[in-house]
């Protein structure tokens, strides 16, 4: 039997259509998830895409909603996860001969160069971690979910979090270290 979840009572409003429940629980998740899907992506508006769509199936599947089988917190994480390796594979699919112009999105030239070199210093090495150790790395010090609701998230055991957790932090040590 799952503890008790905090979102139950929103959710059965969200199920009889209260507008304001719908709100309150967008308010509520959509930081998270929108932080949760950039990290996955590193495009903030396929994360915005993502949550949209995450959204859509709250809205669509809370009146079968089960008290008690999970908590919601957990099901709506796996449900992004998911929608951000549909995105992934369909990426690896597609090859564009010239990649498209982007405009540069960081800080002013004069102003945090380290700070911004080192995200995107973070963010390859990030992109470059096996899937698993990425999304371990992503949940527990993005997300700051504990082990437990990470391993839950993720389906694996306390200790095999724990291990992808180690590995990834080597691999992200060794190809920073470098730099650093």
């Amino acid at each position: 039997m799952v503890e008790s979840d905090p979102d139950e009572a929103l959710l059965a409003r969200v199920a009889e259509g209260d507008p304001a429940a719908v709100r309150s629980l967008v308010a509520r998740k959509l930081p998270r998830i929108l932080s949760l899907a950039g990290r996955m992506l590193g495009d903030t508006s396929a994360a915005e895409d993502v949550a949209q769509e995450a959204f859509l199936r709250v809205w669509k599947m809370a009146g079968q909603w089960i008290p008690g089988r999970a908590r919601f917190d957990t099901w709506l994480h796996r449900v992004v996860l998911n929608l951000c390796y549909d995105r992934l594979r369909r990426r690896r699919e597609i090859t564009i001969a010239d990649p498209p112009e982007q405009a540069d999105e960081g800080a002013d030239p004069d102003r945090g160069l380290h700070a911004a070199d080192t995200g995107r210093l973070v963010g390859v090495a990030m992109a470059a971690l096996p899937e698993r150790q990425r999304e371990a790395i992503i949940l527990c010090h993005y997300q700051e979910l504990s082990n437990i609701d990470a391993a839950d998230i993720m389906g694996v055991s306390v200790d095999a979090l724990e291990s992808l957790l180690a590995r990834g932090r080597r691999a992200l040590r060794a190809a920073l270290a470098p730099a650093m």
